[in-house]
C-alpha cells in the first residue's frame, strides 16, 4: 500500500507559492519594487555572460520565432498602434538625448551604411570573379574543341547545349 503523503503537492503547492508572491508585491515599498527588479535583472545579465554560443543562438531564435508569431497574429490597426508608440518613443529618446549621445548615434549609422557598402560591393565583385571563371572556362574548352579539330557548330553544341 502507497505510503500516504502529507501537505501540499504539486500543483496546489505552486498556485500557494504564487499567491504568496502575489500579496507580497502588492506590500512592498517601491523602493523593494526596484530593488528586486534590479536583482532580477543582474541575475539575468550572469546568467547570459555565462551562457556558452548555442544557447545563446536558441534563445534569440526562439525571441524572433515568438515576435514573428505575435506579428502575424495582429490586427492591422494593433499594427498601427505598435508603430505609432515606437515612433514616440523615438522621438523621447531623441528629444532627451545630449548632443554627444546624438554624434554617436549618427556616427554608428554611418559606420553601419560604410560597412552595408562595402558587403554590397564584396557581393558585386564575387559575382564578377564568378563570371569571370564560367567566361574563362568556355574559352578553355572551346580551345580544346579547337585543338581537336572540331568545327564552330560542333564547338558551340558542346559549349551551349540545348
Amino acid at each position: 500500500m502507497p505510503k500516504r503523503k502529507r501537505g501540499i503537492s504539486g500543483d496546489a503547492a505552486s498556485r500557494r507559492e504564487a499567491i504568496i508572491k502575489r500579496e507580497r508585491r502588492v506590500a512592498e515599498t517601491e523602493e523593494e519594487r526596484r530593488r528586486r527588479l534590479s536583482t532580477m535583472a543582474q541575475r539575468c545579465l550572469d546568467r547570459r555572460e555565462e551562457e556558452t554560443e548555442e544557447p545563446s543562438n536558441s534563445r534569440l531564435s526562439d525571441m524572433a520565432l515568438r515576435g514573428q508569431e505575435r506579428r502575424a497574429e495582429e490586427t492591422e490597426e494593433q499594427r498601427n498602434r505598435r508603430l505609432a508608440v515606437m515612433g514616440q518613443r523615438s522621438q523621447q529618446r531623441r528629444a532627451e538625448e545630449t548632443e554627444e549621445q546624438r554624434n554617436s548615434r549618427l556616427s554608428a549609422m554611418l559606420q553601419h551604411a560604410r560597412e552595408r557598402r562595402l558587403n554590397v560591393i564584396e557581393g558585386q565583385n564575387h559575382h564578377q570573379i564568378q563570371t569571370f571563371y564560367a567566361a574563362r572556362t568556355v574559352l578553355n574548352r572551346r580551345t580544346q574543341l579547337w585543338r581537336n579539330g572540331q568545327s564552330l557548330s560542333e564547338m558551340r553544341r558542346v559549349v551551349f547545349p540545348g
